[in-house]
């Protein structure tokens, strides 16, 4: 087959198809153009609802942190159950309230967090060390845990939005927690798909991915003995990436001791260079998806991230889901391979310390 012409991948995990369009690539481009982001940013923003010491929005004021800082979303997307403190147990509340047979809906109780990286507003997570790195991968254990343990959570979303393009509302290093009593569209869609394969072929599909990447090479950016950065076969975005734990493990509270500090490098190495692509602080958003916290087992679930970065030719050319991509299938025009060779032959080195 001949992967210069039109073509389709299934994505494993969703069992979408994706269309791969590489001849599109040489297209010129005369339509939006984005402002690139300031570079220097202070270390410290006295008008920063996140920096250690400000006082937020709603008046609450913030520790004089020196790591990570961790504290409920004021604005949170998820409540607790009404009348019930975060913590405390709760009998399940999802009772599918149906009207006429159409129109479905069920309450949805959780908790919503944010994670402050560090008390440095300038630095992102491929500017913090690696020591850093694993105390924010062990942050987001520990958070996950505690809220897993709640009666009325099933599920733990980790994610970060990086960057005003990404929505980010405040350009302090940070990522968000939500917790949720349903497992989302998203982890659902691939909990289905990686059960299926389990109970199929005995064995795990990520696992078999992983090994079958590896031994092939071409889509790898950054790997140690504990984790593996792959541009997917099927990935949409033009740079997505998505990192898996080399072994067959559910969740980040999983992780040795080996393997988070294997995480925090691999997570060190592919935003970095994603940073050096452009040479800018590179968006994206990106989640960790790991089993559900439910009190099921779930032996076909496999820990791993995902990476979305919209920037597509430039620092200010990005690429749209918009048209055929909303109302048909996805598409991309750089094939998976051609993004690989280009985020693996940058320097592991930030571009601002080169």
């Amino acid at each position: 087959m001949d992967f210069d012409e039109p073509h389709r991948r299934l994505n494993l995990l969703t069992g979408q198809w994706v269309l791969v369009s590489p001849h599109r690539a040489r297209r010129p481009w005369q339509g939006q153009v984005e402002k690139t982001p300031p570079e220097n940013l202070p270390q410290f923003d006295p008008t920063c609802y996140l920096c250690p010491g400000n006082t937020r929005s709603t008046g609450e004021k913030n520790a004089n942190y020196t790591n990570t800082f961790v504290f409920d979303n004021d604005f949170s997307a998820l409540l607790p159950p009404q009348g019930i403190p975060p913590g405390d147990p709760q009998e399940d509340s999802s009772a599918e309230f149906v009207s006429n047979g159409l129109f479905a809906a069920t309450p949805e109780a959780g908790i919503c967090r944010v994670v402050c990286f560090s008390p440095r507003h300038d630095l992102t997570l491929p500017e913090l060390s690696q020591e850093q790195v694993e105390h924010v991968i062990r942050t987001w254990t520990e958070q996950s845990v505690e809220l897993g343990k709640l009666d009325f959570i099933n599920y733990v979303q980790v994610f970060e939005n990086k960057g005003a393009l990404m929505g980010c509302s405040n350009p302090h290093p940070h990522s968000q927690i939500w917790a949720m009593g349903h497992i989302p569209n998203e982890p659902e869609v691939e909990l289905a798909r990686l059960d299926n394969y389990w109970h199929r072929h005995n064995s795990c599909l990520l696992c078999e991915y992983v090994k079958a990447e590896r031994q092939a090479g071409e889509r790898i950016i950054a790997s140690n003995d504990y984790i593996t950065a792959v541009v997917p076969y099927w990935a949409v975005w033009p740079f997505e990436t998505m990192l898996v734990a080399n072994r067959h493990i559910g969740a980040l509270a999983d992780l040795s001791s080996q393997e988070v500090a294997g995480l925090a490098d691999v997570m060190r190495q592919v935003t970095t260079r994603y940073d050096n692509l452009f040479e800018i602080s590179f968006p994206y958003s990106m989640g960790f998806h790991q089993s559900p916290c439910d009190g099921k087992d779930y032996p076909g679930w496999h820990l791993h991230a995902h990476y979305y970065p919209p920037l597509l030719r430039s620092a200010t050319v990005r690429k749209f889901m918009v048209g055929f991509e909303m109302l048909a299938m996805p598409q991309r025009d750089l094939t998976p391979e051609t993004a690989a060779e280009r985020l693996r032959s940058l320097s592991a080195i930030h571009y601002k310390n080169s």
